[in-house]
């Protein structure tokens, strides 16, 4: 049985407590993960089955989180594809993709077969997972896995994509991540998140021609099984709008810390918002994050059981390295206890 406050999320029901995930809830600031790493490198955790799903485990039992997500590494993919990657101890390519090695370097033949080991470790977290938690995939966006082989700048914005861009993405990138769901969600995953990290790099024309792309080919094969992850000035009401415009079945939206959640609680909307908590003032001393954190539940609680339906509370973006355990540990408790 998934969870109940996920799946009424997941539904638009209204109810007094929202579930609650964080992005990157199993790593580097969880003793628990540290743990493991002692012994084990990133990649053996994420491609054993058996370690992957005792490093999603971690959090479920230490904080008790209402959802488990696979752990994985959105880069995978674009290995499977041909690249060479390894971590030491971030990602690094042997080989950086360019106009000029591309049809080359991603080479390989039937690539899905060789992220099989995320399928198994979503079936072993499942079989440890208890039958009130739910449990979720993901995948990096298409763009993002394409700047990442590129090595691009986090933080540049480019004037405008070219042909080399799309094609890579329509021929090789969007095909295998398309199959990339499909295995995760035949695994078990109720839903599988596209986190889009690097998606504020396109212009804003760009940006809509993308996202008509993406949405059209990855959200539409999975009917109300896709949510969609953006950040850093990306314009969430396009994303809503382009939504509505494809009558896309977007199973729901991701938001960063940068505005408020309270315009998303609109009941014209599809769909589970989730967020948006600031990820860095999770990371600050107690004082100051839980004068943050009361503020942050006095606004959201002067909405509505209706208004907020579909609200999945977590973070705007994934937990910080240094951000202390008993932080994590009081968040969880004082939203329960706010909305109970």
């Amino acid at each position: 049985m998934p969870n109940k406050n996920f799946v009424n999320a997941l539904e638009r029901k209204p109810q007094k407590v929202p579930p609650i995930w964080m992005m990157r809830q199993a790593g580097r600031y969880h003793s628990h993960y540290q743990s493991l790493k002692k012994t084990h490198t990133f990649e053996e955790l994420c491609k054993s089955p058996t370690l992957a799903a005792e490093t999603a485990m971690g959090p479920i039992e230490d904080f008790d989180f209402d959802v488990a997500i696979l752990f994985s590494d959105i880069l995978f993919p674009l290995e499977s594809l041909g690249m060479n990657l390894s971590y030491n101890p971030g990602p690094q390519f042997a080989e950086m993709l360019t106009e000029k090695n591309a049809f080359t370097l991603l080479n390989q033949k039937d690539p899905i077969n060789s992220l099989d080991f995320q399928a198994e470790a979503i079936e072993r977290t499942l079989e440890r997972l208890p039958e009130n938690k739910s449990m979720i995939g993901f995948i990096g966006g298409p763009w993002t896995l394409l700047s990442y082989s590129m090595g691009l700048n986090k933080e540049m914005k480019l004037d405008s994509l070219n042909n080399f861009h799309w094609q890579i993405m329509e021929d090789k990138i969007m095909p295998l991540l398309k199959a990339n769901i499909a295995l995760q969600i035949s695994a078990g995953a109720e839903i599988v998140m596209i986190f889009d990290s690097a998606a504020h790099q396109l212009n804003s024309s760009d940006f809509e021609r993308y996202l008509r792309m993406t949405f059209s080919i990855l959200v539409s094969a999975f009917s109300n099984r896709i949510g969609y992850y953006a950040k850093d000035g990306v314009d969430y009401s396009l994303i809503e709008s382009i939504k509505v415009e494809l009558c896309s079945p977007l199973a729901g939206l991701g938001i960063d810390a940068n505005q408020s959640i309270i315009p998303f609680f609109t009941p014209s909307r599809t769909g589970f918002i989730q967020g948006n908590f600031d990820e860095k003032i999770i990371n600050q001393p107690g004082i100051h994050f839980l004068k943050k954190l009361d503020q942050y539940i006095r606004e959201i609680s002067n909405c509505s059981e209706e208004a907020r339906a579909g609200w999945v509370c977590g973070l705007g973006h994934g937990i910080l390295k240094t951000t202390p355990e008993e932080n994590v540990r009081l968040f969880v408790k004082k939203i329960r206890e706010a909305f109970v």
